[in-house]
This record gives structure tokens, sequence and C-alpha cells, in this order.
């Protein structure tokens, strides 16, 4: 029983041992299967692609003897018809009745839905061209015309960089001169907004770059043109035309593609035009007065103009955007990062301000025209923004504050504690113990009374605000009607003055802020003495 196991022992070794070289055999044969496709190239022209191994000749070699076969035969000047005969494992390629090459079926690009007809007869085509050119280079008379009107083209290409450098210098001129004339007219608060040396220096650079782009091109054409004139070069100039001819065809397609998006694009801008367009009417008739709409009143229909306008710009931008061109690629995307990014990071301030101008024109917390004190700074309410607020006080200064300091900060609105227009007015007094209260406040209200601007209805009122160690403090309170920042100071300053006129009249001295001990005399103006020089006699 054991001779048998040895016996197929051994004769299973045998197998794989001889086995082995024929794998080798086949794998030192796949690089030949595997051997890339070579062109068969005759007058510069590509004829056909070799793609498969033929009778143990790689593509490379069969490309080579084809090209050899082909010279050979078109050298003996006998016959240069080309012909096709059918074989079962391709097409046999015949110049004059020799056999020039082989085309095997495999050589036939089926990925691309190509057949075996179609590429024997693009075969003889371009063999048929390439011989028609090999004829063509070998007249001299055809050569020679070839060369005269290749100099021909040379000549017109000097002529037109010629006239194209005679263009940008009559150009530069006209547009230099008219530059310098409209530079110092472009002025900002009497400031010129463009230096007139750099935008001429800018303009000499775009004609420069401009007249360079366009002689880049002409002599692009004519090196095309001339390359195409002879036969031997005849393909290169080809390759060079179509490829520009390719780039224009590709921007042509590309912006006739873009322009069904382009229409949707300009669709949704419509729309979001159109309802602007819409609401633009009710926000304007709110804002004169003529209608209301519930919480939207004169104060914030324009800020609310404003977001709603906003908010719909960016959603027709946002809908818009897939079908902008290029929306797709990679440098728009990284565009739109970019952007993104420097917004997130710059954008805190400002979105925290914008938030705050907001909050201040919803909440109605101040109006434009009401008399505030916010912390240290007080005026009339001039303009209320998105950003800041501007205050105008009754000396003529301009106050601006950020938005986000007018939330963060306790304000006075001094116009919302009166009936109707205008707004409240304080001063504050310190008399002495020795004067009855009833007589300063007396004194405080008929001072008021007398102040043009000031209301008698509802009737001045007189607060004492603090016993203090050596005097009471009186607050006069009225309600004055100045339309202006101007008016309201000249107002305060009547008050002020008529007060010294009454206490002078009654005899009451006002010893503010306080005083140690009573004077010999009292400390008060007599009439006679109210208008000293240098003031005039009929002065107030």
């Amino acid at each position: 029983m054991r001779l048998p196991f040895f016996f197929r022992l051994l004769l299973l070794s045998i197998v794989l041992l001889t086995g082995m070289p024929a794998v080798r055999a086949e794998d030192a044969s796949a690089p030949a299967a595997t051997a890339t496709a070579q062109d068969l190239v005759f007058m510069n022209r590509s004829v056909i692609r070799f793609r498969t191994p033929l009778l143990g000749a790689t593509p490379e070699q069969r490309a080579e003897r084809g090209r050899q076969n082909v010279g050979e035969i078109l050298a003996r000047r006998e016959a240069d018809q080309v012909e096709l005969k059918a074989d079962p494992a391709g097409r046999i390629v015949m110049i004059g009745g020799r056999m020039a090459f082989f085309i095997a079926n495999e050589d036939v690009d089926r990925l691309s839905g190509e057949s075996l007809d179609a590429l024997s007869q693009t075969v003889v085509e371009r063999l048929e061209r390439a011989i028609r050119e090999m004829h063509e280079a070998r007249d001299g008379q055809a050569l020679i015309q070839d060369a005269l009107l290749a100099l021909g083209e040379t000549v017109l290409l000097v002529l037109a960089v010629l006239g194209v450098i005679r263009l940008r210098q009559m150009l530069a001129r006209r547009l230099l001169r008219t530059v310098a004339e409209q530079a110092g007219r472009l002025r900002l608060a009497g400031m010129a907004l463009v230096r007139r040396d750099r935008l001429q220096h800018a303009m000499r650079w775009l004609l420069g770059g401009a007249s360079w782009a366009l002689c880049a091109v002409f002599a692009y054409t004519w090196l095309s043109a001339v390359l195409a004139r002879f036969p031997y070069t005849r393909v290169w100039g080809e390759q060079l035309n179509d490829f520009l001819l390719g780039v224009l065809l590709r921007m042509v397609t590309g912006m006739l593609g873009a322009i069904p998006n382009l229409l949707i694009v300009a669709l949704m801008f419509f729309v979001a035009r159109a309802a602007t367009g819409m609401l633009s009417p009710l926000f304007e008739r709110v804002e004169r007065g003529q209608a209301t709409a519930g919480w939207l009143d004169r104060d914030t229909a324009g800020p609310t103009r404003k977001l709603v306008t906003l908010l719909i710009w960016i959603f027709a931008v946002v809908m818009a955007y897939p079908y902008l061109p290029g929306a797709q690629t990679e440098a728009f995307k990284g565009m739109s990062v970019l952007l993104g990014l420097m917004i997130s990071l710059g954008a805190s301030s400002v979105v925290g301000q914008a938030a705050s101008g907001l909050i201040l024109m919803y909440s109605r917390t101040i109006r434009r025209g009401e008399y505030v004190r916010i912390g240290e700074h007080e005026g009339t309410v001039m303009e209320l923004g998105l950003f800041t607020t501007r205050l105008r006080t009754g000396r003529g200064a301009e106050i601006t504050l950020p938005n986000s300091l007018i939330v963060g900060t306790a304000t006075q609105n001094q116009s919302r504690g009166v009936e109707g227009a205008g707004f409240l007015i304080d001063t504050t007094v310190t008399i002495g113990y020795d004067t009855p209260w009833r007589q300063v406040e007396a004194m405080l209200v008929e001072a008021a009374g007398r102040t043009a601007g000031v209301r008698m209805s509802p009737p001045p009122r007189v607060y004492q605000l603090a016993l203090s160690d050596f005097y009471p403090e009186y607050c006069l309170v009225c309600h004055a009607v100045p339309a202006t920042p101007q008016s309201r100071a000249d107002v305060m300053s009547q008050l002020h003055a008529h007060i010294q006129d009454v206490f002078n009249q009654y005899g009451v001295q006002i010893m503010s802020p306080h005083y140690m001990a009573d004077p010999a005399e009292p400390k008060r103006v007599s009439p006679e003495a109210a208008r000293p020089a240098p003031v005039r006699p009929d002065a107030a």
C-alpha cells in the first residue's frame, strides 16, 4: 500500500516542477500584452494608434515597421493609392497594391464606442492626407509660393504690431490728458481722492498690458498660420489653431451653458427687487405718519424697511448662489470660506453695535428729537443709527455715542415726562436757612414765569432735594417747549438770569454753594447797579 502512495507523491512533484516554467513564461509575456500603445507617425501626422502586440511584435515595433513600409513604398513612386483588404483578424492597409501595415481587431478603442470599419476609414483618410502633403513637400514651386505667403503674413504681423504701438501711444496721450484734467475734480472734504501721478501710472500700466496682450495674440495667430503653410509643420500649425479655437469654443460653450443659470439668478433678483418695491410704499406712508401698522410706527419704519430689504436680498443671494457660474469650483468654495472666516472674525463688535442699535430702536428707549442725558452727556437726539447715536448740545457741540454704550448706561429721557411737545428743564439753587422756603419757592416760580419758552401749564414746581449743613437745596422743574437744541440753551440761560434778577429784586442773597458766616452787608445787586458798564442801558 505504501508504493502507490510514494508513486503518487513522485508524480505530483514532477507535475509541479514542470508547471513552474510555464507559469514563468506566462509572466514573462504579460508585459507584452499590457504594452503601451504607440502611434504610427508619418509627415508628423498620427495615422493610427497600435494598442496590442501582433505576431510577437510590440506596438512600438509595429509602428516603426509600418512607418518604414509606408516610406519605402512611396519612395518607389509607382502608385500611392490607399486601399483596404478585409481579414478575419482585422484590416490590411495597402498602398499601390503593397501591404503597408495591419489593423488588428484589438486596435479598436471599444471603450469610446469605436468600430473596426470606422477606424479603418479614418486611417485611410489620414494616410491619404499625409501622402498629399509628402508630394507637396517635394514640389519646389509650391514651397516657394508658401514661403512668399509666409513672408507676406510676417509683414502683416509687423504692421499690426506697429499699429498697436501707435494706437497705444495715441490713447496714452489722450487718456493721460483726460486723467490730468479730471483727477483734480475728484475731491472729498477739500482733499484729492486719487493722486494724479498714481492714476497716470496705472493708466500707462493698463495700456501697456493690453497692447502686449494684443501683440501676443497677433504673434500666436501668425505662428500658427506660418506653420500651417508648409507640409511638414502643418500639423503643428493646426494644433495651435485647434488649441486657440478650443479655448474660444470652451469659453463660448461655457457662456452659453451659463445662460440658463444666469436667467434663474436674474429671476431671483427680479423677484427680490419686486418684493422690496412692493413693501416700500407701506414703509414710506408709515414714516410720513399717514398710516400705522400695529407695532410699526414712524420711529421704527425706517430701520424696519432696511432690515426687511437686507433680509430679502440675503435670501435672494443665498438662493442664487448655486446657480452662479463657477460656484461649484474649488476656487469659488475657497473664496467663500475665506470671506466667511474674515466676516466671523471681524464682525463680532459690528454685530454687537448693530444689535444694540436695534434694541434702542425697537424698545423705543430714545427717539429722534428727544432730550436725553446719557451718563455725563446730554443733548437732543439728532440721529439714531444702527451703530451710533448723535446728540446735539445747546452749545453747538455734537456728541457721537456708540449704541453699546447707551444700552449699558442709565439714560434719562426728559421728553417723556411732559404732555405734548417739549421736555422738562430743571435747575438747582442753594439758599441759606435764614430765608423762608416759601419765599424761595415763590421767587423761583416767578423767575420761571418771566422766561420765554417756559409753560405755566402745567405749573412749575419746586422741590427741596436736601437739607444740607449750611443750606437747603431747591430744584425748579418746569415744562419748556424749545424746538431746537440751541433754543433750549437759550431758555436755560434766560431762566438762570431771571432767577438772579428776582432774588436781587426781593433782597435775597444767593450764597451758593455755602458760607461760613453772615456778611456785614447783604450780598446782592441793586436795581441801579444792574447794568454797569460796558452793559448797554437798554439791555434785557
